[in-house]
């Protein structure tokens, strides 16, 4: 060593030592950061994968241009983010939904992070295109990732709409909507003769008409499926909150009711992704880490849905 370097003290060889041996031990923030990401699921069309867990902005994100609301919004966009979340759906018939959401995503810097998803919703079978561009300026956004057929309006003339808009690589994915267990035959036919690569529908432990025909369907066709209303707007959860969750819930790793709900309806095999809406951030973490290890196998599906049953 040379007479000008300072010669390293015992103390200081024993605290390079011990910050290795901790370096050694500890997982990097790296890795912390991808175990605490969500499950994902592949969309069946191209094999991409999506968190299992996504956000929902009926009522929730219609907040006009209420200053304080819309901060709580982006903070909820904000964590969903944070804890690994990307599908966001929206649709003209949320009010100021999508301008909440576009506000939010401008204040984070987040549309690279964004599973964008909206809907066509006009009786107007000319006015599909024109439509989701506004739609798409309220959001901010280059294009859209999912177009949707919004509750089968107009669908053939939309449909056609937005193939032609895949094909010319205006939009990333197409779709069709359906919620409270609505027009299911129609719902049916149309996926048999159309080459859709999403379907949105009402699902959860009491809602279950859609595993004898759709779920298996969309399987079978290799459809991805979007789970809309899963606590039934809430008002599921607010009915089993006086109820104990069952001691086994902790076998799927299920704290809470809604973990419990969301566990039991991406645990189904055709369900790409559930959209719960919350304006809350807790809510956000909570349904996010239900999209986590352990999920129930068919058997505890079917435990889960007769203990909810029988309440």
């Amino acid at each position: 060593m040379h007479d000008g370097h300072r010669k390293l003290s015992r103390r200081t060889v024993l605290q390079g030592m011990l910050l290795t041996a901790a370096a050694t031990a500890l997982p990097s923030l790296d890795a912390l950061a991808q175990e605490q990401k969500p499950g994902t699921r592949p969309i069946p069309s191209t094999g991409e994968r999506l968190p299992a867990v996504g956000l929902g902005s009926w009522i929730t994100f219609n907040v006009g241009n209420d200053p304080v609301l819309l901060k709580e919004c982006t903070a909820v966009m904000e964590h969903f983010f944070q804890e690994g979340g990307r599908m966001i759906d929206s649709s003209p018939m949320y009010g100021s939904s999508q301008a909440t959401i576009g506000h939010g995503l401008s204040q984070l810097g987040a549309i690279d992070q964004v599973f964008s998803t909206d809907k066509i919703w006009t009786s107007d079978a000319d006015d599909g295109q024109a439509q989701s561009e506004e739609s798409r300026a309220e959001w901010g956004v280059p294009r859209f990732d999912l177009l949707q057929v919004h509750n089968l309006v107009a669908w053939e003339a939309h449909l056609k709409t937005l193939f032609e808009m895949k094909e010319a690589g205006e939009v990333r994915y197409v779709g069709i909507t359906t919620s409270h267990g609505r027009r299911h035959d129609s719902f049916e036919r149309i996926m048999r003769n159309e080459p859709l690569d999403f379907v949105q529908l009402t699902y959860n432990v009491v809602d279950r008409e859609a595993e004898e025909r759709l779920l298996p369907l969309a399987r079978e066709r290799g459809i991805g499926v979007i789970v809309n209303r899963p606590f039934q707007q809430g008002r599921l959860t607010e009915r089993l909150a006086s109820e104990p969750l069952p001691a086994w819930a902790t076998e799927v790793g299920a704290d809470s009711w809604a973990q419990f709900i969301l566990k039991f309806i991406i645990s189904h095999p055709a369900v790409t992704c559930a959209i719960p809406a919350t304006t809350r951030v807790d809510h956000v973490r909570e349904n996010m880490a239900a999209a986590g290890e352990p999920l129930p196998d068919d058997a505890m599906r079917q435990r889960m849905a007769a203990y909810v049953r029988e309440l």
